[in-house]
């Protein structure tokens, strides 16, 4: 690919594409920034137009991720119809379609050990997006008694972490590991004993 340098016309999305790219196949830490600028065919000197490091390249891929996310969030629990606790499980399933549909963010945004605080900017669109599932579980929630209510936040960070872990486990094919069951059942039975448990749907018969 011809080197196109100062003069390419998008190059800061040009090197979050690289970027993104480099990250699937090699993980966040496994490329340099000139590597990242081959990949986007534009030369070494030029990316510092744009970015003082890596970490920097990575920090805007995910403030980019994080934006897309959001937006998949909020159409996934689209204001909270047709209920609380059909809205809550989409948000469920869309964290999971958005990870097996851009790895590439996904990793920038919550494997790289890129911390959301590294920029306002970042911070601001991170919390906006994980503020949709914490939206979702406050709605849901408020159908538990106030005594056995929990935070909303401890609430969406069950869910999250539950999410994540079968993303991380199951859902990316990592190396030596595979589950008997589709990634989308596993998330949504975990959810269902979680909920029972709860006491937001009935118990199995």
């Amino acid at each position: 690919m011809p080197k196109r340098g100062y003069h390419h016309g998008n190059l800061r999305e040009a090197l979050i594409s690289g970027c993104l790219t480099l990250i699937e196949k090699r993980g966040p830490t496994g490329f340099t920034l000139s590597e990242a600028a081959r990949e986007a065919g534009v030369t070494p000197a030029a990316v510092y137009r744009h970015f003082e490091g890596r970490e920097d390249l990575i920090a805007a891929a995910a403030q980019q991720g994080y934006v897309l996310f959001g937006d998949l969030m909020e159409h996934a629990y689209g204001n909270g119809q047709p209920s609380a606790l059909a809205a809550f499980e989409a948000t469920g399933r869309a964290y999971l379609a958005f990870a097996r549909k851009h790895p590439g963010y996904y990793i920038a945004m919550f494997e790289s050990g890129i911390s959301v605080n590294r920029t306002p900017e970042l911070n601001a669109v991170a919390t906006k997006a994980m503020g949709v599932l914490e939206k979702a579980a406050e709605e849901l929630s408020q159908h538990i008694p106030a005594e056995k209510r929990p935070p909303p936040q401890m609430f969406s960070a069950h869910i999250w972490a539950m999410s994540h872990g079968v993303v991380e486990l199951f859902a990316r094919s990592n190396p030596g590991t595979q589950s008997p069951f589709p990634p989308e059942d596993l998330l949504e039975s975990g959810i269902g004993i979680y909920l029972r448990g709860l006491g937001l749907i009935e118990p199995d018969n």
